[in-house]
């Protein structure tokens, strides 16, 4: 019998899970969301990190916090060994389904600090650190499509590093980011890299748009700005997706494929839907098409899993209703440039409370073992 989340499978799109734990591990439920919700991935941020590891009924931790404390580990190195290790182990946990898709599926994420969000060469350094370390072929490193995440991006790529970009709210902040990975696939090629063992997926936010230009239609108050409510997102991605097929159709991107290059596939990310006038699958069943990675917190997964209604193909017949919105938008008197910017801006400086939250708590952790 088939269920929303092996019909979505079957309509092209790679289900990953925003989550992980060392208890999700362990205890075998991400083995068990690979057999029964069709998960094929996993991403992961600073602060599902921070939620996993200061979690006070989560005591998988204290073992290795404890040895950590007695050999004068700081909190950043506790940090590093910790979700490295958590990494490495969920990677192993995929190696089967990295085998069965090609390679393409069966990838775990882990992020640079948030402190380089803006270090070109400090990003650079620590995802190849994070590669060297982890040592998995199915890691990819999350880099932040800011302004000096771009160099970042092409920099690892070009030394052979499967890469996440995270992110994305814009669609000249995308083209930029394709801009980036064809860069680096020139380089790499160049420096006899094997194009097909790099890969990389393009994290476009969607949920966080609506809330941000939903809070200023609201301020706008009209009939014409509020009928615009919850649709800013969609219609971003779907902008996003039209993008990826034109950008990829081009001389550039077919010659570097004719030479096994892989697709940078468009990734949903931050769908978990806030308005709760809003159905709660709406950012899964309305953003379907071929080679698109969905990742979803559990919340979503489930409710997808349990009655989200998968109709095909969602995003290819809706450009033209999507330039519509934008054009609404413009004509409401909302600044859609400055709206993807403040989301940027926001973006980095949660993830950095959260690392920061995490670093504080740790150390207090291995102070106490002291």
């Amino acid at each position: 019998m088939s269920t929303p989340t092996a019909d979505l499978a079957a309509a092209g799109v790679s289900i990953w899970l925003d989550d992980l734990s060392r208890t999700r591990i362990n205890s075998g439920n991400l083995a068990e969301l690979i057999e029964s919700r069709n998960v094929v991935g996993v991403t992961t941020n600073p602060t599902i990190f921070a939620g996993a590891i200061t979690d006070p009924d989560d005591t998988s931790y204290d073992a290795q916090v404890t040895e950590l404390a007695a050999s004068g580990a700081t909190a950043e190195e506790a940090v590093f060994a910790a979700t490295t290790q958590d990494v490495g182990a969920a990677l192993d946990v995929f190696r089967p389904v990295w085998e069965q898709s090609g390679h393409v599926d069966g990838r775990v994420s882990i992020e640079v600090s948030p402190d380089l969000a803006h270090d070109t060469e400090g990003t650079v350094a620590q995802a190849k650190q994070l590669w060297t370390k982890i040592d998995r072929p199915n890691l990819l490193v999350k880099i932040p499509a800011t302004k000096a995440g771009l160099p970042a991006i092409t920099e690892a790529i070009a030394n052979g590093i499967s890469v996440n970009v995270t992110l994305i709210f814009s669609l000249e902040r995308y083209a930029d980011v394709i801009d980036a990975y064809l860069t680096g696939l020139e380089r790499a090629h160049s420096g006899d890299f094997d194009l097909a063992s790099i890969h990389s997926v393009a994290s476009f936010f969607v949920s966080r748009v609506d809330s941000e230009t939903d809070k200023r239609l609201e301020a706008i108050g009209t009939d014409e700005a509020l009928a615009l409510k919850g649709k800013a997102g969609l219609a971003n991605a779907r902008l996003a997706y039209e993008l990826f097929e034109k950008k990829f159709a081009e001389k550039r991107a077919q010659d570097l494929i004719a030479l096994g290059a892989n697709l940078q596939r468009p990734l949903w990310a931050s769908t978990g839907v806030k308005d709760p006038a809003l159905p709660d699958t709406l950012y899964v069943t309305e953003l379907v098409a071929q080679g698109v990675v969905n990742t979803m917190p559990e919340k979503t997964l489930e409710a997808t899993f349990d009655h989200g209604v998968i109709a095909g193909d969602t995003i290819t017949g809706g450009y033209e209703e999507a330039r519509e919105v934008f054009a609404g938008l413009q004509k409401a008197g909302v600044d859609f440039d400055d709206v993807t910017q403040v989301l940027e801006d926001e973006g980095v400086a949660k993830f950095i409370d959260s690392w920061h939250d995490l670093l504080t708590q740790v150390a207090e952790g291995l102070e106490a073992q002291r």
